[in-house]
């Protein structure tokens, strides 16, 4: 199944936004995790290595436009946490199988 790369990046209100969304953001992304669809997903931090300015995820999915539709529902983009975000399609190539 196609690998993809979701990158949000927070816009202006996304560290203040972040706490009170967290709960259906992962809510979200564990759909992905039931389906055992998800090798990574986490935040991206600012230079001190702490403070959250956006987050990678790593999924499998049918096709492109599957895999932003998706990443189009998750709440980080609907409730305005992420100011810009993308999805490209990827490839594995380590670790090898």
């Amino acid at each position: 199944m196609p690998i993809f790369v979701m990158r949000g990046l927070d816009g202006p209100e996304g560290l203040a936004r972040r706490p009170a969304v967290r709960p259906s953001h992962l809510e979200h992304l564990r759909e992905l995790e039931r389906l055992a669809k998800i090798s990574f997903a986490g935040p991206i931090f600012a230079e001190d290595g702490s403070t959250p300015i956006g987050s990678i995820v790593i999924f499998e999915s049918d096709d492109l436009t599957a895999a932003q539709s998706f990443c189009a529902r998750d709440p980080y983009v609907l409730e305005g946490v992420f100011g810009q975000w993308d999805v490209n399609a990827a490839m594995q190539v380590f670790p090898e199988n």
